[in-house]
């Protein structure tokens, strides 16, 4: 054997995983056609005639997701696109259902977004083939994301829903660009916080047994904050600016591991929900409506509640529920209609499908070798667990509702492929945590050859 070369039983190679993820995707693939199936079954009482179609399209789309998984990230983890899938399959098995009720067609409209979201998908898997290039422009993408949030209160082009500035419209296309703000935020910050994490992880003065951070290293906080309250005055949503602050905070704690940043975090977030509630305008009626949500029965609060009473521990069946009394049920509480007809037990699950995909994310974070790719993998499952966090607690008036949407379920262009994106990021990501790391034929000078060759 040639002394530059090891020994084949010492290299290593982990499993790749992708017959795994295979046999994964023909179960979301299953489990997505069986739902759509039965709320034909249970609504009308018939086999859809379009099942063949739905499945075929669904098999396409998880076909073609894993090829390139297998070509561009052949080491990625292989439990994050099943799961997605079987997201993805269930909520528009949700979206069909209050079509049937609503004589609509959202779920076409919806599946068209998932192939939109797939191309986006395959876009990042093919350009951005090392993570570590977005390290390089933390304050471009910070800037980016600034302008992303500010685009709907442009004059022209920005559009009002519902009283929430969040929208822009060009043509006859709506889109929410605070969905695109919450990924390229997430950079920027993993970025910052890479360059300044040691300065923030010194401790300041010792309050109650915990060690507070310096006041000098308080302005990136008091930034993001102050950030955060403007977009919630301005744009009167309360979605995007939980999620930025709330990410903000989970990320600086990662990087510092200072729990004294939570609790400043928390003191924080406590303080701008007080001045909301007095000084901004939809914030009031939001908690108002949280804390007497059966003052009128007729609101999102009270039929959800209802709908998840009704529902019980296993649920009415998919389609034979009353989902559609849920106001605007396809997209705020899609949670609180699958609750209804999927029961308990079935909204269990779901939540344990997102906690599974999060821990997938926090588990490629922890296997990472360089510090930005561990900060951005903890920062885009953190801000995707706390997405759901909010819009499960607001839809079970655990919290008051905030806006945002459920990921890859609710019904919204915009919400859905930039998920996909978000997944592609992670699947880069675990790629590069459960890749080999590359191994360098040992260079032997003239002594080390002549010390190996006494030992013989």
């Amino acid at each position: 054997m040639r002394l530059d070369q090891p020994s084949n039983d010492d290299v290593v190679v982990p499993r790749r995983g992708r017959g795994t993820e295979l046999i994964l995707l023909l179960f979301a693939v299953g489990i997505s056609t069986f739902a759509y199936v039965n709320v034909d079954l249970g609504a009308l009482g018939e086999v859809p005639a379009d099942a063949m179609a739905y499945m075929g399209s669904f098999f396409a789309v998880a076909i073609v997701a894993h090829i390139v998984i297998r070509i561009r990230a052949p080491y990625a983890d292989p439990v994050i696109l099943p799961i997605v899938l079987t997201l993805c399959g269930l909520g528009l098995a949700m979206i069909h259902r209050l079509d049937i009720a609503d004589d609509t067609s959202r779920a076409s409209i919806q599946l068209t977004w998932m192939l939109v979201g797939l191309a986006l998908f395959v876009l990042v898997l093919f350009v951005i083939r090392d993570h570590r290039i977005l390290a390089r422009y933390p304050y471009l993408a910070g800037l980016t994301g600034l302008i992303l949030l500010v685009l709907p209160l442009m004059p022209v082009i920005g559009h009002s829903i519902r009283g929430a500035q969040i929208w822009i419209r060009i043509g006859g296309m709506s889109f929410q660009p605070n969905e695109a703000a919450k990924i390229v935020l997430i950079i920027a910050f993993a970025g910052f916080l890479v360059q300044t994490r040691d300065a923030l992880a010194l401790a300041g003065r010792r309050f109650i047994g915990i060690d507070l951070p310096r006041a000098r290293d308080l302005g990136p906080i008091l930034i993001v904050w102050l950030a955060a309250l403007g977009i919630l005055t301005v744009q009167n949503d309360m979605g995007p600016s939980v999620l930025l602050f709330g990410s903000f905070v989970l990320m600086i704690y990662i990087a510092t591991e200072r729990i004294s940043w939570i609790i400043l975090g928390l003191m924080m977030m406590v303080g701008g929900a007080w001045a909301a509630y007095q000084f901004v305008g939809q914030v009031r009626p939001r908690f108002d409506l949280w804390l007497n949500p059966f003052d009128d029965p007729s609101n999102q609060i009270a039929q959800a509640l209802f709908g998840l009473a009704y529902g019980g521990t296993i649920g009415t069946g998919l389609g034979q529920g009353y989902p559609d009394m849920i106001p605007i049920a396809e997209s705020d509480f899609i949670g609180a209609a699958l609750g209804e007809e999927l029961g308990l037990a079935g909204l269990t699950a779901i939540i344990l499908l997102y906690a599974l995909l999060v821990s997938r994310g926090l588990r490629a974070a922890l296997v990472l070798r360089d510090p930005f790719g561990k900060l951005l993998a903890a920062g885009l499952a953190s801000g995707l667990m706390l997405q759901v966090f909010v819009v499960l607690g607001g839809v079970t008036k655990l919290i008051p509702m905030s806006g945002l949407t459920t990921p890859f379920m609710a019904l919204g262009g915009s919400s859905l492929v930039m998920n996909w994106v978000l997944i592609a990021l992670l699947i880069r990501l675990s790629d590069a945590a459960r890749r080999p790391a590359p191994t360098e034929a040992p260079s032997y000078t003239d002594d080390a050859v002549t010390q190996v060759v006494k030992l013989r």
